[in-house]
C-alpha cells in the first residue's frame, strides 16, 4: 500500500491546527491538514460573539470572521486541507492512518501536529438520555451553522464562559431561557457575559444542579435542586420548570486518544489526560507536537497562538528556519499568550474566590452569586462616572484580558494602561462626542452612553443591542435593570447601525434622569427581544 509523505501532518482543522499549518507554511514547510468534519475552522464558525484580548488577539472581531480570515490565509500559503477525513491511527514513527470515504490510507510525516480539540462533557441525572437533553456545543451548531432553534423553552446548566455565551446566543435566536444553574456557588465565567444574560431577565440558580429531566418520550420539563458543600441535593429545595430542552455546558475534555496511542507521555488532569508538552507543544516523542485544547482547555484566541508557536517550532525542527529566528518568533508569540493568561481568570486563579481586583476594589459578590452587579455596588468601579454632557459608563468590574475600548475612542476618553487586564477608566478631562464606537467595540457589551437633561428631567442612555427585529425611533417599551427587572417605561429616541459597529446596534432610550444609571436593557411592549 502506497504511503504518501509530507513535511508536516496536522490532525484537526480548527483554530490551533490551521494556525500551526499557516505559520509553518510561511517558512516554506509543506503541510497537509486532515479533519473529520465537512468544513474547516472547528469551533470558530459557531462563535458569533466578539473576541476578547487586544488587536494581536483579534479583539472585537467575531469568531466566524476570524475563521474566514484563517481559511483565506491558509489558501494564500498553499496549505492543503482534506475534509471528511477521520484519522484513526497515530504511530510513534510519525505515520497515520486516515479513513476517507470507504478506504483507509497511510500517510507519513516528518512531523505530526495533533490539534484534535476537546469534546463536551455530560452529566448523568434521571432522564438524561431523553431527546431534548443536548450539549451547549450542539446548540451552537444548530443555531449558528444550521439556523435552527434547539428548542423554545431552554434550561441551561453551567455558568462558565461556554454556558454564558451560548445562553445569550439562545436568547438572540429567539429562544426563552427559563433559568441558568450551576452546582458551584459562584458564576464561573466572565462577569460581563453573565450580566448580558441577567439583564435580559434570565434567573441564575447557583449551588443548584439538575435532578431530573421530566418527560416520557422527550423533555417536557426539568427539576433542579440546591446542593450543599458535599454536592448532594438538599431535600425540599426542588424547583420545577416547564422546558423542552436542557442544555449542558459542564466542561470539556481534551481529545487526546491519538497522542496516547502514539506512546506520548501523558498526565492526568481534572479535564482528562493531556500530553506532557515542553515549549511550543513538543511532546515526549521527537517530531510529534500538540496544540490547542488537546494540550489543555483554553479560549480559541489562546489555541491560535499555541498553534502558531508549534508551527514555528516545527519549521525550525525541519530546518526551514534557524534557531535564532525560531526563538524570536516563539518569544513574541509567548508574550501574546501571556497577556491572555493574566488577571482574575489566569490559570493559577482557577477555582479560587478572588475578592479584590488588581486595583484593590472589592469584587461584586452579587455578580458572582446572581449574575448582575447590584445598584449599590456599581459606583465603586473606575469606569462608572457621572458628569455633564454625554459620556461613557463602563461596567467592566473584573480583571479580564481585553482592551479594544481604549483604542475605539477617537477622543481618548477611555484609558486602560499598559496592563491589558486593568479596569478601564473614564478620563473626565476629555470630551466625549457620543460616536458610540466604544459601546459597539466592547466584547462584553459593558459600555453605555449617558446624557442627562436632554429634555427637562429626562435623559438618554445608549445601550448595545444585538436582537431582531430592531425597535424603531418613537417606539415605547419597558426598560430593564441590571437584574432584568422592569425599572421604568422607555421611549426609543434613535437606533444606530453601521458597518463600523459590526452588527452591534446602538439603541438610545429616553428615560427619567434618575433611571439613567439603572436602565441597561430594553424590551418591546410585546416582550419581544429575539430573532
Amino acid at each position: 500500500m502506497k504511503t504518501e509523505r509530507y513535511d508536516m501532518i496536522v490532525i484537526g482543522a480548527g483554530p490551533a491546527g490551521l494556525s500551526a499549518a499557516i505559520e509553518a507554511a510561511r517558512q516554506g514547510v509543506r503541510p497537509i491538514v486532515f479533519d473529520e468534519n465537512a468544513r474547516p475552522g472547528g469551533q470558530l464558525f459557531k462563535q458569533i460573539h466578539k473576541f476578547f484580548g487586544s488587536k494581536e488577539h483579534r479583539a472585537k472581531v467575531r469568531g466566524l470572521k476570524i475563521g474566514e480570515e484563517l481559511l483565506a490565509e491558509a489558501e494564500e500559503y498553499g496549505v492543503e486541507v482534506v475534509l471528511d477525513a477521520a484519522v484513526i491511527g497515530l504511530y510513534p514513527e510519525k505515520e497515520i492512518t486516515v479513513k476517507i470515504d470507504d478506504t483507509v490510507r497511510h500517510y507519513k510525516g516528518d512531523t505530526i501536529l495533533v490539534a484534535t480539540g476537546a469534546a463536551e462533557n455530560m452529566v448523568h441525572f434521571k432522564g438524561w438520555t431523553l431527546p431534548g437533553v443536548i450539549g451547549a456545543g450542539a446548540a451552537q451548531t444548530m443555531m449558528n451553522l444550521h439556523h435552527i432553534q434547539p428548542g423554545k423553552r431552554i434550561f441551561m446548566l453551567g455558568s462558565g464562559n461556554v454556558g454564558l455565551v451560548v445562553g445569550f446566543q439562545l436568547l438572540q435566536a429567539g429562544c426563552e431561557v427559563v433559568g441558568l444553574a450551576d452546582a458551584a456557588p459562584r458564576v464561573g465565567g466572565y462577569g460581563v457575559h453573565a450580566a448580558k444574560i441577567a439583564r435580559c431577565g434570565v434567573p441564575f440558580y447557583l449551588s443548584h444542579t439538575v435532578i431530573e429531566a421530566v418527560g416520557t418520550e422527550y423533555v417536557t420539563g426539568v427539576t433542579i435542586g440546591q446542593v450543599g458543600p458535599d454536592m448532594r441535593v438538599i431535600p425540599g429545595t426542588e424547583k420545577y420548570f416547564d422546558a423542552d430542552t436542557i442544555c449542558l455546558a459542564v466542561g470539556l475534555s481534551p481529545m487526546s486518544q491519538l497522542l496516547k496511542q502514539a506512546g506520548c507521555a501523558m498526565e492526568d488532569t481534572k479535564g482528562g489526560p493531556v500530553p506532557l508538552c515542553a515549549a511550543a507543544g513538543k511532546t515526549s516523542i521527537p517530531g510529534i507536537y500538540a496544540a490547542g485544547d488537546v494540550s489543555g482547555i483554553e479560549e480559541a484566541s489562546s489555541a491560535m497562538i499555541k498553534g502558531r508557536m508549534s508551527g514555528a517550532a516545527i519549521a525550525a525542527y525541519l530546518g526551514y528556519t534557524d534557531e535564532k529566528v525560531q526563538e524570536e518568533r516563539i518569544f513574541e508569540l509567548g508574550q501574546q499568550l501571556g497577556t491572555l493568561r493574566q488577571g482574575m481568570f489566569s490559570p493559577e486563579n482557577r477555582g479560587k474566590l478572588i475578592t479584590k481586583t488588581d486595583e484593590g476594589i472589592g469584587v461584586s459578590m452579587h455578580l458572582l452569586e446572581h449574575g448582575s452587579v447590584a445598584d449599590d455596588e456599581i459606583a465603586r468601579y473606575p469606569g462608572v462616572t457621572r458628569q455633564a454632557g454625554i459620556h461613557p459608563v463602563i461596567e467592566c468590574t473584573q480583571n479580564i484580558p481585553c482592551n479594544p475600548c481604549q483604542d475605539a475612542c477617537p477622543k481618548g476618553c477611555i484609558r486602560i494602561g499598559e496592563r491589558i487586564t486593568s479596569l478601564p477608566a473614564v478620563d473626565a478631562a476629555k470630551e466625549c462626542v457620543g460616536c458610540g464606537m466604544c459601546v459597539a467595540s466592547c466584547s462584553g457589551q459593558a459600555i453605555f452612553l449617558i446624557q442627562e437633561d436632554v429634555d427637562p428631567g429626562v435623559g438618554e442612555v445608549t445601550i448595545p443591542y444585538e436582537f431582531l427585529p430592531l425597535p424603531r425611533a418613537g417606539d415605547t417599551g419597558t426598560a430593564l435593570g441590571r437584574d432584568g427587572r422592569p425599572v421604568c417605561t422607555a421611549k426609543v429616541a434613535k437606533v444606530r447601525s453601521s458597518p463600523a459597529f459590526d452588527h452591534t446596534n446602538l439603541l438610545t432610550l429616553k428615560v427619567p434622569n434618575d433611571m439613567l444609571m439603572k436602565v441597561r436593557f430594553y424590551q418591546t411592549q410585546k416582550g419581544g427581544m429575539g430573532l
